[in-house]
């Protein structure tokens, strides 16, 4: 009897160093799953997939995520580790939703083996465990494993007596981010999918403010400037850690009330220097020692162990939005502006290579006359309140008109350029797994959009774009508009693209999520024909006949019949019979193996 596959899917492993002297690397392998075995392979372009590692479930004796502040040095960010045969596989996700997923089977599969008592949550990194500082790779861990808990998060200080947290301060209430964020100005806050952030403004309709959880940092403030802001806060353990004179060092200043020595109140600022060991741990008051400094302010937050109190609300001399925007919030100074070469055209005009504060951008130029400013702002404020790893970010707007510079919006730059030409460019050099993740990507980013309740309304390869590291996006969503009823009817016969339209589009103007998926069926033949135009020898006037007559676009020679009856599903007749794009993405993402 064969073993059934649970999970399967592309991640990073890092070597597992058996020996001394093995390199520190990081690998993009293929990994799957099954009910007897995990194993992970190597995949090239044109070459038949390579075994790496194999290793028997039985095998395993803690299954976990990894919980730490060191910067991740691969683009996958979501560690979790795989405790087998005393080696240690370290295995990175691209998001924690997938993390997750793994941990939990794997977890499933494992939990009546031989297993540790007690687990290392954090990584062991040059010579010692960064958890408990232990110099013995096989030394007994330090945090109780639960092998039917759900990736438990790793061991945490003391809990704050219930009666010292008020529930009704909007400095303690937390956010979580649902996805990363880069930011587009000076103020903004980066955000990192599932990361907790303080909630400390609510008031406006469009955005909300935040702190991270190091808000606490204030690079440019000196010691007049602290005791100035924590005393205007006056709160009992007000907090914020700052530069000290001496470069390199570090002061946490702090707030307290606490009673002086003649039994009064006192309020007044505290000032402590983070210290250093000689072995590169960091402390404050009392030798409680920490590799970083987040973990050491982590723990005095729950615990005051020598300060005058225990730290409980970082204080930050700026606020960052966390979300929406105002006109002002997205303008763009034309003299912060540099433009370069063409590199493309669409609709409402030209397309420019740019500079703006040291990024490099695409410049959609908007033609005079192709859309009133009203039209324009309109387009920045639907597409700044979509963000999405698989959509084309917007950064910010330029409406100062001058005669170099017209009205124009500013998108993240995609090396690869428009996803058509990729595809003929690349025609006969492209993978089954290539073909596959490039609908995988598009359906993922037209499933956000469908979940948002937006329409595209012109879904094609055209329209997509490639990244250097060839993660295709959707792009050219600007004139999507919200529906409550998820149906939008053209009142005014607007254009639309014959080749990529559904019947209901065609007949009647009427576009809807559903529109969208029979344009993702298109979409999915013009990757799996390389590049080849739909109906490409027909006039539209053919091709709606051939439509009306229930006629439909021909399996390229490269899907394989699964994609391909995905593409027939797309293309029924009537709007409801076809599949969601939440349904699609799904149903590609178990195709992986082709």
């Amino acid at each position: 009897m064969f073993p059934r596959v649970i999970l399967k899917g592309t991640m990073i492993k890092k070597s597992q160093q058996k020996r001394r002297t093995s390199p520190c690397n990081y690998k993009e392998r293929f990994f799957v799953l099954d009910t007897q075995d995990l194993k992970y392979s190597e995949r090239r372009p044109g070459k038949k997939p390579t075994l790496k590692g194999c290793i028997a479930l039985s095998r395993i004796k803690c299954v976990e995520i990894v919980c730490s502040d060191v910067p991740i040095p691969c683009s996958y960010k979501y560690p979790f580790q795989v405790f087998h045969d005393n080696h240690y596989l370290y295995i990175f996700a691209p998001d924690n939703d997938c993390r997750q997923r793994w941990v939990k089977a794997l977890k499933e599969e494992t939990k009546f083996n031989n297993l540790v008592v007690k687990y290392h949550p954090n990584f062991w990194m040059d010579g010692r465990w960064k958890c408990c500082h232990q110099t013995e790779k096989l030394a007994s861990g330090c945090n109780e494993y639960d092998p039917m808990g759900y990736a438990s998060k790793g061991p945490l200080p003391q809990i704050p007596e219930p009666q010292e947290v008020d529930i009704h301060d909007p400095g303690q209430r937390v956010v979580v981010a649902l996805r990363d964020y880069t930011p587009t100005g000076d103020n903004d806050l980066p955000l990192h999918k599932d990361q907790e952030y303080i909630l400390t403004d609510t008031s406006h309709a469009e955005w909300w403010t935040v702190q991270d959880n190091m808000g606490w940092y204030n690079k440019d403030i000196c010691r007049g400037e602290a005791e100035e802001l924590l005393m205007r806060e006056a709160k009992e353990g007000a907090f914020m850690v700052r530069d000290s004179r001496q470069a390199g060092v570090y002061t946490v200043s702090v707030f307290t009330k606490a009673p002086g020595s003649n039994g009064e109140k006192n309020p007044r600022v505290k000032h402590y220097q983070i210290r250093e060991t000689n072995t590169e741990d960091f402390y404050l008051a009392e030798k409680y020692l920490f590799p970083t400094i987040p973990e050491l302010i982590r723990y005095h937050q729950h615990n005051a162990a020598g300060l005058i109190t225990r730290l409980r609300h970082p204080i930050s001399q700026d606020r960052v939005w966390l979300r929406g925007s105002s006109k002002k919030k997205w303008e763009v100074s034309p003299t912060e502006l540099s433009l370069g070469q063409e590199v493309g055209s669409g609709q409402f005009g030209l397309v420019l290579e740019g500079r703006w504060r040291d990024r490099k951008v695409a410049v959609k130029m908007v033609k005079a006359g192709a859309m009133s400013e009203e039209e324009f702002i309109e387009e920045a404020r639907v597409m700044m309140s979509l963000s999405h790893c698989k959509l084309v970010q917007l950064y910010g707007v330029c409406t100062q008109v001058t005669q170099d510079c017209p009205l124009c919006l500013l998108f993240e730059f995609m090396d690869n350029g428009c996803l058509s030409d990729f595809l003929r460019d690349k025609r006969g050099r492209l993978s089954q797994v290539s073909m596959l993740g490039m609908c995988l990507d598009v359906s993922e980013g037209m499933a956000y959009l469908e979940r948002n309740k937006f329409i595209h309304r012109d879904l094609a390869a055209r329209n997509c774009l490639v990244s250097k590291n060839n993660e295709v996006k959707v792009s050219d969503f600007g004139m999507t508009r919200y529906v409550l009823d998820d149906q939008y009817t053209s009142s005014h016969g607007s254009k639309f693209p014959v080749k990529w339209s559904s019947p209901e589009v065609i007949k009647y103007s009427r576009f809807s999520s559903k529109s969208d998926v029979w344009s993702f069926g298109v979409f999915m033949w013009e990757v799996y024909s390389e590049g080849h135009l739909p109906y490409e020898h027909r006039s539209n006037g053919q091709v709606v006949e051939s439509l009306n007559a229930g006629l439909r676009l021909l399996k390229p020679r490269s899907a394989p019949e699964p994609v391909h009856l995905l593409m027939e599903r797309c293309w029924k007749e009537k709007p409801e019979d076809r599949p969601p794009f939440a349904v699609l993405l799904h149903e590609l993402a178990s195709l992986s193996d082709l």
